[in-house]
């Protein structure tokens, strides 16, 4: 990797010289414009407007166009010469809770390698910062734009995620937030169900760029000269759902058989009612005339003996 920047982190009295790397990268598959008919690459020309000459890049500024409709020029020299304390410096600002920062703000994110001489208090403020179980807010200047900034640590390297200020975050104006929606306990429930078969944790290895591996193909197979299948796409379905219960517990079921679990019973309901059915008038037990079968011989050989022993007691007092 190449550094696209160097400074240092301003931590109270401590300076720690460091270098300011990328991240991240994007995997986008890249095109370039071309003729339709041969191939041949469009070329862009920088004209200016007045007179429609072409503009060498060194003569190039920047320009700010006022209500009247005319323009301030601000060259790199103006930049220069901006009162920002942070153009080489990444300054601590506090230290805070990372889940009291809304994602929201994050807007890129930068590797922080130590210089030579800066190891010793880098890997300090490292060991510190990843045992209060906060992040730094810090501020840095990077490209002329001053930013707010998040540094955390990340496999033992400062990670620093520059942030978009308050008033670049639009407000979410919609009109059905000030409608009443009726969301019933049973819908709120299968919807929770539905969240809780697809929880697990996260592991962003298991995912994949389905797009970006087609797309190589059709490339692929257009080099070699095949022809292009295009793979069967997925009926659109309906904006307007009929019935939300039955889509919700669908989705459940369909979550439980993609993850190998077993689906509900169809005759789940039957039973349950079977059972209330049951409970409502309980059904005689089948073993209670085989019960009342042996009874009655016992009870009528007992009658038989207390009248033989009547019998003879009355003979033997004659």
């Amino acid at each position: 990797m190449r550094s696209i920047w160097k400074g240092a982190i301003s931590f109270g009295l401590v300076t720690i010289p460091v270098k300011l790397y990328s991240a991240t990268e994007q995997k986008d598959v890249s095109f370039h414009q071309v003729r339709r008919s041969d191939g041949s690459r469009i070329r862009y020309k920088r004209v200016a407007q007045a007179d429609g000459e072409e503009v060498p890049y060194g003569e190039i500024a920047k320009g700010f166009e006022l209500g009247n409709g005319e323009t301030v020029v601000l060259t790199d020299e103006d930049f220069a010469d901006l009162p920002l304390t942070t153009n080489r410096a990444i300054d601590v600002l506090q230290f805070v809770p990372l889940e009291q920062v809304d994602p929201i703000y994050f807007e890129k994110t930068y590797y922080i390698e130590p210089d030579k001489t800066g190891a010793k208090p880098y890997v300090l403020l490292r060991d510190a910062l990843a045992e209060s179980g906060k992040v730094a807010l810090v501020k840095v200047a990077l490209r002329n734009r001053e930013s707010l900034a998040t540094m955390r640590v990340r496999e033992g390297v400062f990670v620093l995620e520059t942030m978009l200020w308050p008033d670049e975050v639009r407000k979410p104006d919609f009109g059905f937030l000030d409608d009443d929606v009726e969301v019933r306990p049973q819908e709120l429930a299968m919807a929770g169900s539905l969240i809780e078969t697809l929880s697990g944790d996260f592991d962003p290895s298991q995912y994949k760029d389905s797009y970006r591996e087609a797309l190589n193909a059709v490339i692929e197979a257009k080099v070699a000269g095949h022809e292009v299948k295009q793979p069967e796409a997925a009926q659109p379905t309906s904006g307007t759902v009929v019935d939300l219960m039955a889509a919700l517990r669908a989705s459940v079921e369909a979550a439980k058989a993609e993850r190998g679990e077993a689906p509900a019973a169809a005759d789940q309901p039957a039973k349950k009612q079977a059972g209330k059915k049951a409970a409502g008038k309980p059904a005689e037990p089948r073993t209670a005339p085989k019960k009342a079968a042996k009874k009655a011989p016992a009870k009528k050989a007992a009658k038989t003996a207390a009248k033989t022993a009547a019998k003879t007691a009355a003979r033997k007092s004659a």
